[in-house]
């Protein structure tokens, strides 16, 4: 961190909000091409199929499920 933010509490709290926000950004990414390479095996039309849609969401709930179980994991271990 730059040296000269320390003394200055606006700009940590932007920076650790930037920080949150690109996390957000990325696990979002992963869960949609994680989820999307495993529920949709052919072209998509215009729009999901039920089962499409099915499995969407409930990847997405196990991917945020896993994602919150191993973040409380780390947060014990500290």
């Amino acid at each position: 961190m730059d040296p000269n933010a320390a003394g200055n509490p606006e700009l940590i709290q932007l920076l650790n909000e930037e920080k949150q926000r690109a996390m957000v950004n990325e696990a979002v990414a992963k869960l949609t091409s994680a989820c999307w390479d495993k529920c949709i095996t052919g072209t998509p039309g215009s729009k999901f199929s039920s089962g499409e849609s099915s499995c969407l969401s409930n990847c997405a709930l196990r991917y945020m499920d896993m994602s919150m179980l191993i973040m409380k994991r780390f947060q014990s271990m500290q």
